[in-house]
């Protein structure tokens, strides 16, 4: 990491590259060194209502947050790796003050009009990487929970889209959604099938 930054400095982490459906989400976050959160780390080592408690601490306490996607025809048309880059950039882009350092997860980086250091497990590393990990994480969680109330034979609400066993049986069973991606295997494999 660089030395001394005098300006703001954003973390930035995505959620959801793996799934078979829905959207990629990233948000970007600059902490506030006055009213430090406690408690902050890696969203995946966090209970559900555990990150939903953090991610509301983080929305009231931060000097700013952005919570970005991209859709499903955006991953298959750019690919997930670009289409995640997009949903970093637009996240960074929607905060309400300018970052001076933009600080990634990871070790691929969008183009910014800002500094960008890439920092790999800086979700576990960095609190502002570890809070914009929460509210990625906990605004997909969402979205997918909206997703199973449309599609309820998916149950979404419990594998939030990944390829389980039980998702990749059901997408046998009952195809895909709208919100399958399809340039990912399983789900290209079964069209081809069709």
């Amino acid at each position: 990491m660089s030395g001394a930054v005098s300006g703001p400095v954003c973390g930035v982490d995505e959620a959801g590259r793996g799934p078979l459906a829905g959207p990629v989400f990233a948000a970007a976050v600059i902490l506030d060194p006055a009213a430090p959160i406690a408690g902050l780390r890696d969203s995946k080592q966090l209970s559900a209502r555990r990150r939903d408690v953090l991610a509301a601490e983080i929305r009231a306490r931060a000097l700013a947050w952005s919570i970005a996607q991209a859709d499903v025809g955006e991953i298959d048309t750019l690919n997930i790796l670009h289409a995640t880059m997009l949903a970093m950039r637009r996240a960074v882009l929607g905060l309400g003050v300018a970052p001076v350092l933009a600080r990634v997860d990871g070790n691929r980086a969008p183009a910014l009009p800002c500094a960008v250091e890439t920092l790999v497990g800086g979700d576990a590393l960095d609190p502002a990487i570890s809070a914009a990990s929460i509210l990625a994480k906990t605004a997909r969680d969402a979205l997918l929970v909206e997703l199973h109330a449309r599609w309820p034979q998916y149950r979404f609400d419990r594998h939030k889209g990944y390829p389980t066993a039980e998702h990749l049986s059901l997408l046998r069973q009952h195809g895909p959604t709208p919100e399958h991606r399809r340039s990912f295997g399983p789900v290209r494999r079964l069209l081809e099938q069709g």
